[in-house]
């Protein structure tokens, strides 16, 4: 069986939400762009702001933010469980970079980030056994 290489959200604004996924994450950040990719977006007329195709990479899965057209924002296909310590304090933070609570849970919070794509933050696995 293989392994995740990365994990693929369809948005409206890639670097946004690249931003704020790579600030949600410990460890994460946006991918740098070389100078050979400036110069290719340039020739489309792009910048590391309006790149359709976005990365954030970390010591997990790269994390890819692309353009789609006719996004469907109730169509959720795919979204992340993150494990954190202290659940409170994730939900505020992420409250703070522009995410919002669905509902909350006895051992999970249901988020939403600022494009309206579903995350749960879950409490870790020792506070649930406790």
């Amino acid at each position: 069986m293989g392994v995740i290489n990365q994990i693929v959200f369809d948005c409206e604004h890639p670097a946004a939400l690249a931003r704020f996924w790579a600030n949600a994450l410990d460890g994460y950040a946006l991918r740098e762009y070389d100078q050979l990719e400036l110069v290719r977006l340039a020739v489309f007329g792009l910048t590391p702001e309006t790149d359709p195709t976005v990365m954030v990479d970390g010591p997990g899965p790269s994390l890819c933010f692309q353009n789609v057209d006719g996004q469907r924002h109730d169509n959720n296909r795919v979204h992340l469980d993150v494990e954190v310590a202290n659940r409170q304090a994730e939900v505020d933070r992420l409250k703070e970079l522009g995410a919002s609570i669905d509902r909350v849970l006895p051992t999970y919070t249901v988020m939403r980030d600022p494009e309206g794509n579903q995350l749960c933050l879950i409490d870790k696995r020792e506070s649930i056994a406790a």
